[in-house]
């Protein structure tokens, strides 16, 4: 589209194009029209992606200083909203998949039982599927939350495929979740910024639901965004069988000839744990990195993949791509995986810090809200060990924390961080300083300034 055209249809809330905020025309049919295609009571646009519909549907479910159960893997949208509404979060750790460096989907079970330590709990979010396409058992989870009472909130941000087509996977909205929030740009066709929230049952208060949403949206929504999410859904309406057929075709044809691979790891999952658009690769155990296998996929074969952590690359698919994207990537995987013989080359493979096979849960904490607000100072990462995080680290993509404000700092995630910047990985909410060669020399991150014994003492007594 040129400059000119995108200009034409760049308008504002003129008469007979609604308004996004008081919806009573056209944009209110659209967004019933989006509630029935994905099977929820009511739905809303989006044009602050999902970080938009994750402030507002935490906000709605959870009242100002109320607690909410979240899994530990949540986008730091969660958190934000945590902060913002002065939240006490308590913490759902899904198992760790060691083979693959990644973290699985939360459980029924984990979800019953940390209901069960968390009694004054308001409301529980998960995500499904996982930034890595893993796919939790939303209509048991739902079952479970809503025995206490209490909605269930799930990020599906990358599930907006979900639920459209037959033998599709049911999406959350059909399992029976209350609020579900959608990133349309990331598995359909539309443009990036585009989402949708979804609404069902009595445990959200939907006129509070609409004030978070004129809080953290924008107040001149944009109509550009607005006409991708209905072209979009129209295109999926329209050719969604067809599409998803091939869709699962391509992904299953590619995901069997990658079985023969010896030395990169595939995971090749259920269908009902494994999200047919995304596909893990393991290097653990061979020579290379995983930002080494991305640049590989880039550079040598231009292929262009989602994302690069310590121990895997990440590839998404969608909807649109076509037997060419698959078939690439396949014989470019092959090729690899055949190079990789460590009795032709006697290379060993780099010792590597990778996650631990579970996760490290904090004795002591000190609440966001609070760890946010206090002085901080910047120390060395060698030196921070045992102390308070006062600002969020996280790789980006995808943009879940490693550690959060009021976390103490183990030896582990030290070491982690390390490695991931020593790889050329993208660590945010820490600082480094390299040589005149480009080697890294130091990291430093911020810490709070009261240190661990009295952060520590004063929350007990708390």
């Amino acid at each position: 589209m040129l400059p000119e055209e995108l200009y034409e249809i760049d308008i504002t809330e003129i008469e007979d194009f609604d308004n996004l905020h008081q919806p009573e025309g056209i944009l209110l049919e659209l967004q019933r029209e989006a509630a029935r295609l994905y099977g929820a009571e009511e739905s809303y646009y989006l044009v602050n992606g999902s970080t938009g519909g994750i402030l507002s549907a935490v906000s709605a479910a959870v009242p100002f200083g109320g607690c909410i159960l979240m899994a530990r893997n949540c986008h730091k949208s969660a958190y934000h909203a945590a902060y913002l509404r002065h939240l006490q979060t308590e913490f759902l750790y899904p198992s760790i998949l060691a083979e693959y460096g990644i973290v699985d989907a939360v459980t029924p079970l984990q979800v019953r039982e940390a209901l069960e330590r968390t009694t004054e709990t308001n409301a529980v979010l998960i995500v499904s599927p996982t930034y890595e396409g893993r796919v939790a058992d939303i209509a048991e989870i739902a079952g479970v939350v809503h025995e206490k009472g209490i909605p269930l909130i799930v990020d599906e941000a990358h599930g907006a495929h979900l639920g459209l087509a037959e033998g599709s996977r049911r999406n959350s909205c059909q399992a029976g979740a209350d609020l579900v929030i959608h990133s349309m740009h990331k598995t359909l066709p539309a443009l990036t910024q585009t989402g949708l929230l979804h609404v069902n049952g009595e445990r959200i208060d939907r006129s509070l639901l609409r004030r978070f949403l004129q809080i953290y949206q924008t107040s001149s929504p944009s109509y550009p965004l607005m006409a991708s999410i209905d072209n979009a859904l129209q295109y999926m309406d329209k050719v969604n069988n067809n599409a998803f057929a091939k869709f699962q075709h391509f992904y299953e044809r590619m995901t069997e000839k990658l079985s023969e691979c010896r030395s990169l790891k595939i995971l090749i999952g259920k269908r009902e744990r494994q999200d047919i658009g995304k596909l893990v690769i393991s290097v653990r155990g061979t020579v290379l990195t995983g930002k080494a296998l991305y640049d590989i996929l880039l550079k040598q074969y231009g292929l262009q993949t989602e994302m690069a952590s310590i121990d895997f690359v990440l590839a998404m698919f969608t909807i649109n791509d076509g037997s060419e994207a698959y078939n690439r990537m396949t014989e470019a995987l092959l090729e690899i995986d055949r190079k990789l013989s460590y009795a032709g080359t006697g290379e060993k493979p780099p010792e590597k810090t990778s996650l631990p096979e579970a996760w490290e849960i904090p004795q002591e904490k000190i609440s966001l809200a609070e760890a946010w607000e206090m002085p901080a100072e910047e120390i060395l990462l060698t030196e921070s060990v045992g102390r308070y995080t006062s600002e969020f680290v996280n790789l980006y993509p995808p943009g879940i924390p490693l550690l959060i404000p009021g976390e103490q700092v183990r030896e582990t995630h030290c070491r982690e961080i390390w490695e991931a910047v020593s790889q050329g990985l993208n660590v945010q909410g820490i600082r480094t300083r390299r040589d005149e060669s480009g080697a890294l020399q130091e990291i430093s991150i911020k810490i709070l300034q009261e240190n661990a014994e009295v952060c520590s003492k004063r929350n007990k007594e708390e």
